[in-house]
């Protein structure tokens, strides 16, 4: 057998390397292979400019890539609540689209609506492969899977694998590079900030679930709270969300309270119903209830969740946050990641942040100046 002429060799490994490459007549790329986050390898256009983004956090990150002007079309999750996503308020244009399905966790896309459309690739979170085959052969467009991991913390790599791929089919390469250069550079920035010091006790209720919940529901190692080395209480649990009893918390007695404010409605009824029970934690009696825009919105928002951590950074530390206006930091985060400053439409939703005073159930934007 003869040996193959070096640079046909050459050839055949980068196609073997880097997937399929089709080509027409003229010899222009016509289509591109890749490996979306279930490891399925999807065939689609080499040049894509039409898009749907299916599932919970799908169209974020497709907003995050600045790539909102090849969507062609939305779930109506999207359009029937303006509230709580920093990306569809920044871009209310989006939810003028036709329809793709209904939306929200575990329901999928509707297969006549995207044919009838006809986009160059679905994007979609939190299926299985199945489905994602399904999808794919019942529609005849490419599907491909992305993911958002778990975020554990803010250097979140499945986050970022999600982000290279869909910028590498969007033509976004350099974009996605710097969208996780921004949340890394951001998250390097708390952690260096709050180095060898000594934290109080904090805790976080009102965290969202499968729906809002009170003072009760907390999350274990909470990703705002790691970023600045804040003493959790509710770490001793393990990690991840929790539901604990009203008598764990007057036990544990935290100095600082946070409450996401997704449940901040439960709460203030709550205490109307039991006004002692909160007025016997320290950290109400020395006011020290602090409220937090909720980042839990179809997933997370991950630049909420930064921004929350500035402001609890401000709260705890403020000597080390001097020069964080938490707001304006929100809207500096806001205006990189989805395109506008949103921080005020956010905070008429739900508070935003600030000091919480239970009786008048309002939230004073504060910023503290000693610990």
């Amino acid at each position: 057998m003869k040996k193959l002429p070096a640079l046909i060799l050459a050839f055949l490994i980068l196609v073997s390397a880097s997937g399929c490459i089709n080509r027409g007549s003229s010899g222009t790329q016509t289509s591109i292979t890749v490996t979306d986050m279930l490891g399925r390898s999807v065939e689609l256009p080499a040049h894509v400019t039409k898009i749907v983004a299916a599932g919970p956090g799908a169209l974020r990150l497709v907003v995050y890539l600045n790539a909102s002007n090849m969507v062609v079309g939305v779930e109506d999750f999207e359009k029937r609540y303006n509230f709580g996503r920093p990306y569809i308020l920044a871009h209310p244009e989006l939810r003028k689209l036709p329809t793709i399905g209904p939306g929200g966790p575990g329901k999928l896309p509707n297969f006549e609506e995207l044919i009838k459309i006809k986009p160059d690739v679905i994007f979609i979170t939190y299926v299985d492969a199945k489905t994602a085959d399904d999808i794919q052969s019942k529609t005849g467009i490419p599907v491909v899977v992305l993911s958002y991991g778990n975020l554990a913390t803010f250097d979140d790599k499945t986050l970022f694998k999600s982000l290279e791929l869909a910028g590498k089919i969007l033509g976004r390469e350099k974009r996605a590079e710097e969208v996780i250069a921004f949340i890394k550079n951001l998250q390097d920035d708390l952690i260096k900030r709050t180095e060898n010091v000594r934290s109080p006790e904090v805790y976080v209720g009102g965290i969202g679930y499968k729906g809002a919940h009170g003072i009760e529901s907390t999350e274990a190692k909470y990703p705002p709270f790691v970023v600045v080395h804040a003493d959790n209480v509710a770490d001793k649990l393990g990690e991840g969300h929790r539901f604990i009893d009203r008598e764990q918390l007057l036990e544990w007695n935290p100095d600082y309270i946070f409450l996401d404010e997704g449940g901040l409605k439960l709460v203030l009824s709550d205490y109307k119903k039991d006004p002692e029970f909160y007025k016997s934690l320290k950290a109400v009696k020395n006011g020290n209830l602090y409220g937090l825009l909720p980042y839990n919105f179809y997933t997370t928002n991950i630049g909420t969740a930064l921004a929350d951590a500035y402001f609890i950074g401000r709260v705890l530390y403020p000597e080390r946050f001097s020069d964080i206006d938490p707001a304006k930091k929100a809207d500096e985060i806001y205006t990189f990641l989805v395109g506008k400053p949103v921080y005020e439409e956010l905070s008429r939703q739900f508070g935003g942040f600030g000091r919480i005073d239970l009786d008048s159930g309002s939230v004073a934007y504060s910023l503290p100046t000693s610990p």
